[in-house]
């Protein structure tokens, strides 16, 4: 699934392409998931917006037009119209008032797109209940300590829930854990253990950014190209290869529904309960 540098990626792309263009026509498949898309017809594009993994595209209408990528979502732009006919995953499209066509597809329609009053995302209660960014300077070691000292969740399982801290999914968590040398199945954890940790995710996350995402399968810009960061992966998806800090071999287990990889060595023992 797209992590904030995946979707962060996509946003600053359409953010340079699309402001004060006007939506002329819309189309959508009729699933209720991607049908509010038809909603945005005759407002046009103010802003490209990103909250957590969402994103926002500000409408003069005073409305929001929302998109989740889900785990295969990804956008285009068609110069011409006759290149943007819908193909068989495309679940929205947007004619332009220039003749330009931007188009959502979604293999396997996890996606969800949305149309809100701006600011309104009561009907979305993840992007509603979302924690502070993780650039901005609000979120602090202390704020990500308070906000899991108290769990009796596995720490990971608490981040990826978004409320800690918004856009860090499986990916980069598996990152941020092994940086700050804390084990991500814990349940928790010292103001100094929370500090590394917060580092961690800060550095993961601007890592996966600066080399446009990280594409193991689906993830595409809007321009078509891959992301770079999964050649510089230290963690994640790395089971039975050498820690790059000590030389253990990694491992990876499955914990709430989640696969983990870790570091015995530099993280600590799996934790009994």
């Amino acid at each position: 699934m797209p992590e904030l540098p995946e979707v962060e990626t996509i946003r600053r792309q359409l953010d340079a392409a699309l402001p004060g263009a006007r939506i002329v026509a819309a189309g959508a498949h009729p699933s209720a998931k991607f049908a509010p898309a038809t909603d945005a017809e005759g407002a046009a594009i103010r802003a490209v917006r990103r909250r957590g993994k969402y994103l926002l595209l500000d409408l003069d209408d005073g409305r929001e037009l929302i998109v989740h990528l889900g785990m295969t979502g990804a956008f285009s732009i068609a110069t011409d119209r006759g290149e943007a006919g819908p193909g068989p995953y495309t679940r929205a499209w947007w004619e332009l008032d220039d003749g330009r066509t931007v188009v959502f597809d979604d293999i396997r329609r996890f996606g969800r797109i949305a149309v809100v009053d701006a600011g309104d995302y009561r009907s979305l209660p993840t992007l509603h209940e979302l924690g502070p960014e993780p650039f901005d300077p609000a979120f602090t070691p202390k704020v990500l300590w308070e906000a899991l000292r108290g769990t009796r969740r596995r720490l990971k399982t608490q981040l990826l829930s978004q409320r800690p801290v918004a856009g860090v999914g499986n990916i980069y968590a598996d990152e941020a854990f092994w940086s700050a040398q804390v084990h991500p199945a814990r349940r928790s954890l010292t103001s100094a253990q929370a500090a590394r940790l917060h580092a961690g995710i800060v550095e993961a996350l601007r890592r996966g950014l600066d080399g446009g995402g990280t594409t193991l399968r689906d993830y595409r810009g809007v321009d078509g190209r891959r992301g770079e960061n999964q050649f510089h992966l230290a963690c994640y998806g790395r089971r039975g290869l050498p820690c790059q800090r000590c030389g253990s071999l990694l491992e990876a287990a499955v914990w709430d529904g989640r696969t983990t990889t870790f570091c015995r060595a530099c993280q600590g023992p799996t934790p009994r309960r």
